[in-house]
């Protein structure tokens, strides 16, 4: 790919990413995913799109395809908090508690807010 044509795709990738994010904002869950899905396609190393995507799917109950897409911005970007949120919650729909118990941690651990928490204490070991 020349450098023309990277530049072009960053472009493209960057419209479909603001388009999926403004759609994301007005619950538009299923477009968003559909212009998130572009934008990934374009730039599939960007977790902030992995992370959008994620959301997009977790929002509309598409929750296989929301924990791939957690997972990758995690692995991406190991210190994203609201990656390990997203991950933790899909996880937890998808009735595996302990892998949500252990990206909610880590969610707390790095931005201790109210919403990781209360999630965290919903999947929390019970005596």
């Amino acid at each position: 790919m020349s450098q023309r044509e990277t530049v072009s795709s960053g472009a493209e990738a960057y419209e479909a990413f603001q388009e999926g994010s403004r759609l994301l904002a007005c619950s538009d869950h299923h477009a968003a995913a559909v212009a998130l899905e572009r934008a990934r396609d374009l730039e599939p190393e960007k977790g902030s799109i992995r992370e959008a995507l994620g959301r997009a799917y977790f929002s509309s109950g598409r929750f296989p395809p929301a924990r791939s897409e957690f997972a990758r911005a995690v692995e991406l970007d190991p210190v994203n908090d609201y990656a390990h949120f997203g991950l933790g919650l899909t996880l937890s729909r998808l009735g595996d508690r302990a892998g949500a118990r252990r990206h909610l941690k880590l969610a707390v651990a790095m931005r201790p807010r109210e919403e990781y928490r209360q999630a965290l204490d919903r999947v929390a070991e019970r005596p």
